[in-house]
């Protein structure tokens, strides 16, 4: 897919991989619009890459998105790409109590967002001669992390919607790109630095996630797994198992509502 003269909207764009593909997706020639939850982070945002567009939405908020659609169609009416990559991230016990109200939370940002902005926004990608729907879920959706269960569900499941997805697209000019993205050193891995047997060598630096993310989009993969995630992806398939039992050694004492 080229990746100039494209009009890309980006939901969660202040940090992390949404940054650093605004970043990117700029320099090459596109106009980028990026939505976030804290209108200072989007101002700072905004300071740092004076070309940005930046709006104020929530994906957790339908009537956010709605406004949003209203609004982005409206003054970029070429809007042919949606990267879908807001998210949270908790470690949680279930040992520990919780509010109802709270315990779906990343189900809410993760993967309810995602649907309901690609059921918003897809009757206008559909008009576009040329468009994408970019979807970054996990390598966390090849194997649970025990640590951050909610996550893991949230992502698991973005991961089944966008195989659904593409299949039910594909008699149109959408095309449906999975970012399975490998553990990372962006802010949202930065609460499990203290525990036990996470390694934050291991984390992959994010400007290299979304190098290998663009390059794949450039070649038109349907799924990119970059760094560990290509581990992860076999290892699933042969040493499930194991690969669980590894990830849920990692911040033991938490999981077993020790802390």
């Amino acid at each position: 897919m080229k990746l100039t003269d494209n009009t890309i909207l980006i939901t969660g764009g202040t940090s992390g991989f949404g940054f650093e593909f605004a970043s990117r997706l700029i320099t090459l020639g596109n106009t980028v619009i990026i939505t976030g939850r804290n209108a200072l982070k989007l101002e700072e945002t905004k300071r740092k890459l004076p070309a940005v567009h930046a709006i104020q939405s929530d994906v957790r908020n339908p009537d956010d998105i709605v406004n949003l659609y209203e609004q982005v169609t409206h003054e970029f009416p070429k809007l042919n790409i949606l990267i879908n990559n807001a998210g949270e991230m908790r470690k949680l016990s279930v040992h520990h109590e919780h509010k109802l109200d709270e315990i779906s939370r990343e189900i809410e940002i993760n993967l309810i967002g995602p649907i309901r902005m690609i059921q918003e926004f897809l009757p206008h990608l559909k008009k576009q001669k040329n468009a994408a729907i970019i979807n970054v879920t996990s390598g966390i959706a090849l194997m649970p992390f025990a640590i951050a269960p909610i996550y893991s569900a949230s992502k698991s499941g973005l991961r089944s919607y966008t195989q659904a997805l593409r299949i039910q697209l594909k008699n149109t000019a959408i095309k449906v790109i999975e970012l399975v993205a490998p553990g990372s050193s962006t802010p949202l891995n930065d609460k499990f630095r203290n525990e036990v047997g996470f390694n934050p060598n291991r984390l992959m630096a994010p400007e290299k996630v979304v190098d290998e993310g663009i390059q794949g989009i450039m070649n038109d993969k349907d799924e990119i797994f970059p760094g560990f995630s290509k581990v992860a992806r076999v290892m699933s398939r042969l040493a499930p198992r194991f690969l669980v039992s590894q990830a849920g050694k990692i911040g033991a004492s938490f999981i077993y509502g020790k802390q």
